[in-house]
């Protein structure tokens, strides 16, 4: 039996209630044994007590693991003396420093939850947003200009080699889904604002490029002020789609808002080597400790850690396990029986981690 370890950051705020929550329904799924979870240290929090975010310790610690489990990160005026918050700086130097340079985002409207777009149900939304997730604007961060307190810039950075790669990314995965729910096509939508900026006209061109090796998938394209109206009114359109790094931030919280929000959120950042897995909520620390946050955006990412594993070292059993949970999910969901507080309901962290697990084996 193979042994995976898997490195955990606990974070901040409501992140150890999820992520030690997420521990216990991996381990009820996978069985006991298969998962070796190293808690390590790393967040706002721990800056305030040793004076940084990610040490190097854990950063080898989470380079040498077979996985990444984060539960969320980031306090309230807990910044750097740019005004930048600390706690994201977690996630983004892992995300630098291990090249994880695909985010993914699945959007996907389960059984029982109501969107708040009208007339929409269980299977009519399901796609998925990959994001470039180590260039664009966001590559300037720590390294823009403050002239003087009078003049302010930040650049976007665009890559040949960035672009292609989560391209190829964002095109093998939709070859490898059912296509959209509206025809079953497999399509890729490159979101970009190439009619205003050259940047993201070089980013659209070198999908095209790419997209000659797939032509079993269909491209399409869409301004990011234009997709938000899109995935409004036809989310069941899209398939997969790929943005750069900041359009991709904006969209995908628009995406989870029309299943639910943030608390059944899911997310992955995937590199060559290295895959963090994490609910893409905050760490809203007004709820810390009080037993009412969701797990469930957690447990799916947790999910898609299993997925990932189970693809990189071919182990059929962990990607059944995946399957359970996500099917345990939904049932507790579509049958109201743990219903957490943001959905409208009562069930506390507790016991929807308990009712998912009391499913599994359904």
């Amino acid at each position: 039996m193979k042994i995976y370890n898997i490195a955990t950051l606990d974070g901040d705020g409501i992140g150890p209630e999820v992520c030690q929550a997420t521990q216990q329904v991996l381990m009820a799924a996978c069985g006991r044994g298969v998962l070796n979870f190293n808690r390590l240290e790393g967040g706002a929090g721990h800056y305030i007590k040793t004076g940084q975010v990610l040490s190097d310790e854990t950063l080898e610690a989470c380079r040498s693991a077979h996985a990444i489990l984060h539960g969320a990160a980031g306090l309230p005026g807990v910044t750097y003396p740019d005004g930048t918050e600390v706690g994201n700086d977690l996630h983004l130097l892992l995300r630098f420093k291990l090249d994880l340079y695909a985010n993914v985002r699945p959007i996907r409207l389960l059984k029982g939850v109501k969107s708040p777009l009208a007339n929409w149900s269980a299977g009519q939304i399901d796609y998925v947003i990959v994001r470039e997730n180590t260039e664009g604007l966001y590559a300037s961060r720590g390294g823009g200009i403050n002239l003087r307190g009078e003049v302010a810039t930040d650049s976007i950075v665009i890559t040949r080699k960035g672009v292609e790669r989560v391209a190829r990314f964002s095109l093998d995965l939709a070859r490898s889904r059912k296509g959209a729910p509206r025809d079953g096509k497999r399509r890729l939508t490159v979101c970009d604002k190439a009619n205003i900026l050259r940047s993201y006209a070089f980013f659209r061109a070198v999908c095209d490029q790419t997209a000659k090796d797939y032509p079993d998938v269909e491209m399409d394209y869409a301004y990011v002020d234009a997709i938000t109206v899109h995935m409004v009114k036809r989310p069941d359109f899209y398939d997969v789609i790929v943005a750069e790094n900041m359009f991709g931030d904006i969209i995908s919280d628009l995406g989870a808002a029309t299943i639910g929000g943030m608390g059944l959120s899911p997310s992955a950042e995937i590199g060559d080597a290295h895959g963090l897995f994490q609910g893409a909520h905050g760490s809203a620390p007004d709820i810390a400790g009080k037993n009412l946050a969701s797990p469930l955006a957690t447990i799916l990412s947790g999910a898609m850690m299993l997925r990932w594993l189970s693809d990189k070292h071919n182990d059929a059993a962990l990607k059944a396990a995946a399957l359970r949970i996500e099917n345990s999910v939904e049932l507790i969901l579509a049958n109201g029986e743990a219903v957490p507080t943001d959905l409208g309901g009562s069930a506390t962290c507790t016991q929807v981690t308990e009712s998912v697990i009391a499913h599994l084996a359904h």
